[in-house]
C-alpha cells in the first residue's frame, strides 16, 4: 500500500495519516481507521495550514479562524484537528450544539482523542447534559485515573446533576494533591456542594479557606454572606474593603465584593453603606446581562391576547396525561424553596431542581417564529394534538433523570416558568401548578440584594424588577380568568400566620393527603441549591418580612414600576 510505504519514510506525515484513516474506513477496518485518524491528530502541527488556523484560534482572532478552517475541512473533510478546532470555535459563541455535533463527528472518526472528548464532556455539562457528559469523563478517568482536571470536571458535573456526596468525594481526592489544596476556587467548589446537602461547619470551613488563599476572591466573600446565618466582623469589611481598592482585581471579583459589603453593612445596621454596594454590584451585573423589560412586556399581552377560554377549551384533553409534575412559578425569593421543602417532605412527592425544561422548549417553539411575541404565541397555538402530547412526554422523559427516590410526584421550581404557565397547560394539563407569591416590596429588595448564580437578568435594576413583578401578576391574574382555579396560589405571609392551615389547603390543590411531616419540613435533609438553603433548614418564622422598609428612602423606582401590583396587593 503506497501510503504505507510513504508513512514508513515519512511517519510524522498529518496528510498521509488522514487519507489511510480514510481508506481502512471504507475498507471497514474501524479500529485501524480511527488508531490513523489519531495518528494524523498528533502530527497536525506539522501542517502550514492548521498552525495558522491554530495560531488565530489562541489569539481569538475567531473571524480569521473560522475562514481558514472551514477551507480545510472543505478540502480535507476528515482533518480531525479542524473539526475540534471548529468545535472550540463554537463554544467560545456559544453554539453548543454545533460544538456537540462537531465533536460527535470528531470521535467518530478517532475516538481515542482525548482532547475532543474531554471537550465534548464540557460542552455536554454546559448543555445541561449531565448523564452523557459523565460518560465521556469517566471514559476519560479510566484511561487516566490520575489526570486531576478530569477528575475536577466530573466533580462540577456531578454537582449538577445533583449526585452531590460523589462529587464532594471527588473534591477531597483532588485537594488532597499539593497543587489542587492551593486553588481557592476547588475549595469554593467543594462549599457549595456541602452548603446543598446542609453540612454547614464544613461549607463554611472550606469558604473560608477559600478567602485565606486568595483574599480579593469576591465569589467566596459572597459565598461567606450568602450563608445568611453568617455574620461579618469588622476586620471581614476591612478586608473587603481593602480588596476593591486592589488594581488587580477584576471587574467579577468586584462586583461580588460590592454584594457582600452590602450584605455585611445591612447587618451591621448601616443600610445607606449597605445600599451604595448593593447598587454599585447591580449596576455592574447590568451592565453584563442583556435585559430589555419591553420584551417580556410584549410576551405578556400576547399571551393575554391570544390564549383565551375558547382556545384552551377547544385543546382540552390534549397533551400527556402524567400528573407526576407539581410546577412551583413565581418570582425568586418569593418563597419558593420554602413550598418546596413542604411538599418533598411529603413520602409522595420528591424535590428535583430549577429544572430548564419548559423554558428550552418554549425557546425552541419560539426559534421557529420571527422571534415577535404574536408569532410565538400563534406557534404554540398552531402545535396539534399529537405534538402536544410529544412534548409532555419529552418532558416527563427528560426530568427522569433527576427522579432518584422514586416517589409518584416531582417539583420543578423554575420560578420563571410562570411565563409558561400557558404552554405547561397544553402539554400536562394534569400537573399542578403553584404560584408562590410575596409581598412585592419584600420580594423585589430580596431580589435586588442576591446576586443570582446565573439567569434572572431583570433582578439587578429596582425599575426592571418592579416591571417584571407586575408583569408576572398581569399574566397570572389572565390564567386565573381564562383557567379559573388551575393554579393554586400561596402568599407567603398568610402561610406564615397560618402555616398549617396553609400546607393543609397546598396539599390538596396538589391532590395529596396531609403528612404531619410537611409541618417539620425543616427536618428535611434533602439537598437545597437555592439561596435559601439555610433557611429552609429551619423552622418557620416571620424573619425576612418587612425587609423593604430598610431601605425605604431608595426605592422609589420600584414602587412606581410596580403600580398596580403593589396597590392591590392583598397580604
Amino acid at each position: 500500500m503506497r501510503l504505507r510505504a510513504l508513512l514508513d519514510r515519512e511517519p510524522d506525515h498529518p496528510h498521509a495519516w488522514r487519507q489511510l484513516g480514510d481508506a481502512l474506513l471504507v475498507l471497514g477496518e474501524a479500529g485501524a481507521a480511527a488508531d490513523a485518524h489519531l495518528r494524523q491528530v498528533e502530527n497536525a502541527a506539522g501542517d502550514p495550514e492548521m498552525r495558522q488556523a491554530a495560531l488565530a484560534l489562541a489569539a481569538n482572532r475567531l473571524d480569521e479562524a473560522e475562514p481558514r478552517l472551514r477551507a480545510i475541512l472543505r478540502a480535507r473533510p476528515t482533518e480531525v484537528a479542524a473539526i475540534r478546532m471548529l468545535a472550540e470555535l463554537a463554544i467560545r459563541i456559544e453554539r453548543l450544539a454545533d460544538a456537540e455535533a462537531l465533536l460527535d463527528r470528531a470521535l467518530e472518526l478517532a475516538p481515542g482523542f482525548d482532547a475532543a472528548r474531554f471537550n465534548r464532556a464540557v460542552v455536554r455539562h454546559r448543555r445541561g447534559r449531565g448523564v452523557a457528559a459523565l460518560e465521556d469523563i469517566d471514559h476519560l478517568l479510566a484511561v487516566s485515573p490520575d489526570q486531576l482536571g478530569y477528575r475536577a470536571t466530573r466533580a462540577a458535573i456531578l454537582s449538577r446533576t445533583g449526585d452531590y456526596e460523589a462529587a464532594i468525594a471527588d473534591y477531597d481526592q483532588l485537594l488532597a494533591h499539593p497543587g489542587p489544596a492551593a486553588d481557592a476556587r476547588l475549595w469554593l467548589s467543594r462549599g457549595h456542594a456541602l452548603k446543598t446537602i446542609g453540612r454547614r461547619d464544613d461549607c463554611l470551613a472550606a469558604y473560608l479557606r477559600a478567602v485565606e488563599l486568595s483574599p480579593s476572591l469576591g465569589e467566596a466573600w459572597w459565598s461567606l454572606a450568602n450563608l445568611k446565618t453568617h455574620r461579618f466582623a469588622a476586620h471581614d469589611l476591612a478586608r473587603m474593603q481593602e480588596g476593591l481598592s486592589g488594581a488587580e482585581v477584576s471587574d467579577d471579583d468586584r462586583m461580588h465584593l460590592h454584594f457582600a459589603l452590602g450584605r455585611g453593612f445591612e447587618t451591621a445596621g448601616r443600610p445607606a453603606e449597605a445600599f451604595d454596594h448593593y447598587a454599585q454590584a447591580n449596576a455592574m451585573r447590568r451592565s453584563q446581562l442583556p435585559y430589555d423589560a419591553d420584551v417580556t412586556r410584549g410576551h405578556v399581552a400576547a399571551l393575554s391576547r391570544h390564549v383565551d377560554a375558547p382556545a384552551l377549551a377547544a385543546r382540552r384533553g390534549q397533551g400527556d396525561p402524567s400528573p407526576d409534575p407539581i410546577f412551583i412559578v413565581g418570582l425568586p425569593r418569593s418563597g419558593s424553596t420554602l413550598l418546596e421543602q413542604i411538599l418533598a417532605s411529603h413520602p409522595q412527592v420528591e424535590g428535583t431542581m430549577e429544572l430548564a425544561d419548559i423554558t428550552t422548549m418554549a425557546a425552541e417553539i419560539e426559534a421557529r417564529t420571527d422571534g415577535s411575541p404574536d408569532a410565538y404565541v400563534r406557534e404554540l397555538l398552531s402545535l396539534d394534538a399529537e405534538t402536544l402530547a410529544a412534548l409532555g412526554r419529552r418532558y416527563i422523559e427528560g426530568t427522569r433523570v433527576h427522579r432518584r427516590e422514586g416517589a409518584p410526584r416531582f417539583i420543578d421550581k423554575m420560578p420563571n416558568n410562570w411565563m409558561h404557565t400557558l404552554l405547561i397547560q397544553l402539554i400536562l394539563p394534569n400537573a399542578s401548578i403553584v404560584d408562590a407569591r410575596r409581598h412585592p416590596l419584600d420580594c423585589g429588595v430580596s431580589c435586588f440584594v442576591q446576586h443570582f448564580a446565573r439567569g434572572q437578568p431583570f433582578a439587578y435594576d429596582l425599575a426592571d424588577i418592579g416591571r417584571y413583578y407586575a408583569d408576572y401578576v398581569e399574566l397570572m391574574a389572565h390564567v386565573d380568568a381564562v383557567l379559573p382555579g388551575r393554579v393554586h396560589r400561596v402568599f407567603h405571609e398568610r402561610l406564615v400566620g397560618d402555616p398549617e392551615g396553609e400546607i393543609r389547603n397546598l396539599l390538596a390543590a396538589c391532590g395529596l393527603p396531609f403528612d404531619p411531616a410537611c409541618l417539620e419540613f425543616h427536618r428535611n435533609t434533602r439537598p437545597v441549591r437555592t439561596a435559601s438553603a439555610e433557611q429552609v433548614r429551619q423552622p418557620l418564622t416571620a424573619e425576612g418580612m418587612g425587609r423593604w422598609r430598610t431601605f425605604e428612602p431608595w426605592l422609589e423606582p420600584l414602587r412606581g414600576a410596580l403600580g398596580r401590583a403593589l396597590d392591590d396587593y392583598p397580604a
